[in-house]
């Protein structure tokens, strides 16, 4: 059995009267890709923020890599190895996409930023920041300003940005959000090559892209996990069905 990398107990969340988050228990092991699914209001991206450490938990623990980070910020643990995409696109739309990357390189290395135009000749952000353009299929767009990429490179830009900090753990929010089935497809391809690489947090709503590339999923109503198993048995579990996938799925 794998190492568990990732373990959260009792996590919880509240805003007013809304519990987004209610007591959730959550372990991912080491190279697996887990997806977390529900309906929209669910608490999924509060339950992923809270592991990023972009918002802080109102009870409850996250352990990573068998250290205690529940009150660490964003910062500290993306420096430990967690890197997270957002659901709304965050690329910095002036830059060119090797800016991006570089940017990304150059934040998780420590380098300061006041220098940043000498930077760009800088082979030690340069390189790295290629091999993952590469990496993601967008070497040939390296030139081009984020702003003028299609909505889905941009998607693969920011995942691109995630990997420049060689994180150990990604986190990834609905990835293939606006996208078209051509542009699915590719960021489905380009998922498959990195679980053989990356442990990976998935939460989309793309459910032909969770079927085909989590190991586990972990279903998500009213901020409580109401099930975690295999995909296959997911699809034949009852309670999944009526409160999320559908009766007629």
């Amino acid at each position: 059995m794998r190492d568990v990398i990732l373990h959260v107990r009792g996590l919880t969340k509240t805003f007013g009267a809304l519990r987004a988050t209610d007591g959730v228990d959550f372990d991912v092991a080491e190279g697996e890709t887990h997806a977390v699914i529900g309906p929209n209001g669910a608490g999924k991206t509060t339950f992923i923020s809270q592991l990023a450490g972009n918002l802080r938990p109102d009870a409850g623990t996250v352990r990573f890599a068998g250290a205690d980070i529940t009150a660490l910020p964003a910062p500290k643990r993306a420096r430990l190895g967690l890197a997270r995409s957002f659901q709304i696109t965050s690329v910095y739309p002036e830059f060119s996409a090797l800016d991006n990357v570089a940017l990304a390189v150059q934040a998780h290395s420590g380098h300061s930023f006041r220098f940043w135009r000498p930077a760009r000749a800088d082979a030690s952000l340069v390189e790295p920041a290629e091999r993952v353009l590469d990496e993601v299929g967008l070497l040939p767009r390296k030139n081009v300003l984020a702003g003028n990429l299609a909505h889905g490179e941009q998607r693969q830009l920011e995942v691109a940005m995630a990997l420049a900090t060689g994180p150990r753990l990604l986190l990834l929010d609905e990835p293939m959000a606006g996208m078209g089935t051509e542009e699915s497809q590719r960021m489905i391809a380009l998922l498959q090559k990195l679980k053989k690489q990356k442990t990976i947090i998935l939460v989309e709503h793309d459910m032909d892209a969770v079927f085909r590339l989590a190991d586990r999923i972990s279903v998500l109503v009213y901020g409580r996990v109401i099930a975690t198993d295999v995909p296959e048995r997911i699809k034949l579990n009852e309670e999944v069905r009526r409160a999320y996938l559908g009766e007629d799925t």
